[in-house]
């Protein structure tokens, strides 16, 4: 049966994570309710990934497979049905043993801090009104490339295999209006990357040194990490595939 790759954007805040979940609203649950309503059967989507409740996207994928004709018009009668804050930008055919979540090689994040009070930033970013050292920022996110065994930064109760991921790069960026952390990796683990930014915000305030940090990432302990940075700054900015995956089977 024909496979298919949907690719969408949304916004977070009001959603239980982006994959299906009992009792609660999830993107994964909003996709499936516009696609049943539009092609009047039911739809169990594949996701790539699993973000928290309240991370943003502004490219994740699911995959599904179907008999039915899925047209161009499509995209725009799905944005129709939608609530606002999910949007499908392209449903594309795969080959048929193409997996969104298995055949990924990469994943791009960015976390957002603001530090002037600012409404229209309040659920896109975590506001910190305190002195933040950007050289310290700066060294910490380098020295995560020597390593690759991240336990400490994986939330508890994670059933993955190892803790192990490659990082691509790893830095701080400041602009205007934001303190931003760039981050691509093969994979990341559950909670990873708060507990990064959390843990890099206490050497940048001066509570820990660097050579302090170092030993959190040595502990492999999470409870010596700092989780304490919000969901709503963090964006999945790209899942990244080899080309092959979009070459269909003749």
């Amino acid at each position: 049966m024909p496979r298919y790759f949907l690719e969408l954007a949304y916004k977070g805040t009001r959603y239980s994570g982006f994959q299906i979940q009992e009792n609660a609203v999830t993107v994964q649950w909003e996709m499936e309710k516009a696609m049943g309503i539009l092609y009047r059967q039911p739809f169990s989507l594949t996701g790539s990934s699993r973000t928290d409740a309240g991370v943003h996207a502004a490219k994740n994928y699911f995959h599904f497979d179907t008999a039915l004709d899925i047209d161009p018009q499509s995209i725009y009668h799905l944005n129709a049905i939608l609530p606002p804050d999910i949007v499908v930008k392209i449903i594309q055919k795969v080959k048929e043993d193409a997996h969104c979540r298995f055949n990924a090689i990469a994943r791009e994040y960015e976390y957002y801090i603001y530090q002037q009070k600012d409404p229209f930033k309040a659920d896109r970013a975590w506001f910190y009104p305190y002195a933040l050292d950007l050289n310290s920022l700066q060294e910490t996110a380098s020295l995560l490339l020597e390593y690759r065994d991240f336990t400490s930064f994986s939330k508890r109760n994670t059933q993955v295999n190892n803790f192990n991921c490659t990082l691509e790069y790893s830095y701080w960026e400041k602009n205007e209006d934001f303190l931003v952390y760039r981050v691509k990796a093969n994979r990341f683990l559950r909670g990873m990357i708060r507990g990064l930014v959390g843990t890099m915000v206490k050497t940048a305030r001066g509570k820990i040194t660097a050579d302090q940090f170092r030993a959190v990432i040595a502990s492999k302990d999470c409870t010596k990490a700092d989780f304490t940075s919000p969901a709503h700054g963090l964006f999945l900015i790209n899942v990244i595939y080899p080309e092959s995956v979009f070459s269909c089977s003749k």
